[in-house]
């Protein structure tokens, strides 16, 4: 965790009802800290919410003998994140709503909570490291969920504990199985949570009408037609009807908004090496506006050199799916990380 604080802190752990909030609640507990598990709806769509989430919850409390507390964020989370998420994608951007959340719920919204309740820390089972207080990416790099979490501000990293962050999760799973933790076999959730089973597009369409618009090539022929720019991203491949034989795949490479007019080109057209960026957040420390990093514009995706220089990045190697909406995390080297691990901050991607 990167801290030495006393046995009797008070910790608020957000309980999803998976494995990884599970087991960071148990390693918690096992350090003799006064852990509380907390679950706080989000989301709630025709009626529908996450039941099992909060009822594996209670249970792993229950296993762990710790308190437990459930709240009510579906007010707040329909408003600033999915309507958010539903706003963005109707302007043609492509949002992480995951982003959104971590900032304005999980360390917004429950953070605020814990520390208005009297609790000196709040813990969730992000694969992350907090130390020195700078945000680094977690051990195992296969699950680093660093690229969500460069919203948070840094004077709230102080009272943050990740106990995943130097752990793998093959590594969490065995220790979950070895002390019959509930959650163990509780299926892992990889999409956007209030989207449910259901396709992006098809989520999204009871949200935003569709609306048929032509697909042109880059000298603005027409070549097919689609069913909205607002469901497809920049480097998509599918989803999209062509009316003539290219003999090659074809991607998305641009689109516009206000002519709903969906633009494709061969594979080499849909990458990138500058792109600007709005809304700078910095999470470790504030490095000006100069400054040599490696960059980061998906989950777990491929870490580019760049510089960034007065609101734009500039990458040494092409970007494929560079979208406005996504967004762009900064990961440097410090002196106390020479690994270069250490997440400064990011912003979106204009």
């Amino acid at each position: 965790m990167g801290k030495i604080i006393s046995k009797n802190k008070k910790i608020a752990v957000g309980l999803s009802g998976g494995v990884d909030s599970a087991t960071a609640a148990f390693l918690l507990k096992e350090k003799g800290f006064d852990v509380t598990g907390v679950y706080f709806k989000c989301w709630e769509e025709d009626g529908v919410c996450d039941i099992c989430g909060r009822q594996s919850a209670e249970e792993v409390a229950k296993r762990l003998g710790i308190e437990f507390i459930d709240l009510d964020f579906s007010g707040r989370f329909k408003e600033e994140i999915i309507g958010y998420f539903v706003s963005e994608y109707s302007r043609g951007k492509t949002p992480n709503p995951d982003i959104l959340c971590n900032e304005k719920v999980k360390f917004g919204a429950f953070y605020d909570w814990a520390m208005e309740n009297g609790f000196d820390f709040v813990a969730t089972g992000h694969y992350v490291r907090v130390k020195n207080n700078m945000l680094l990416r977690g051990k195992d790099k296969s699950k680093d969920q660093s690229y969500f979490l460069y919203r948070i501000p840094n004077e709230k990293l102080s009272k943050i504990l990740l106990p995943l962050g130097d752990f793998t999760k093959k590594k969490v799973r065995l220790i979950a199985k070895n002390n019959d933790i509930p959650a163990v076999n509780r299926p892992e959730s990889v999409d956007i949570c209030f989207v449910g089973k259901a396709t992006l597009k098809s989520y999204l369409s009871k949200k935003i009408k569709p609306e048929k618009g032509n697909v042109v090539n880059e000298e603005g022929n027409i070549v097919g037609e689609h069913d909205g720019v607002w469901f497809f991203t920049i480097g998509q491949r599918k989803g999209f009807r062509v009316s003539k034989y290219f003999g090659k795949p074809m991607y998305v490479i641009g689109k516009n908004v206000e002519r709903n007019e969906l633009i494709i080109g061969e594979e080499s057209k849909a990458y990138k090496k500058e792109f600007d960026v709005v809304d700078l957040r910095w999470t470790s420390y504030d490095p000006g506006d100069n400054f040599r990093c490696r960059v980061r514009i998906r989950n777990l995706g491929k870490l580019y050199p760049a510089k960034f220089s007065r609101g734009k990045v500039k990458s040494r190697r092409k970007i494929f799916g560079v979208a406005p909406g996504q967004s762009v995390v900064f990961y440097k080297h410090s002196f106390f990380n020479p690994s270069g691990d250490m997440v400064i901050g990011g912003g979106i991607i204009q």
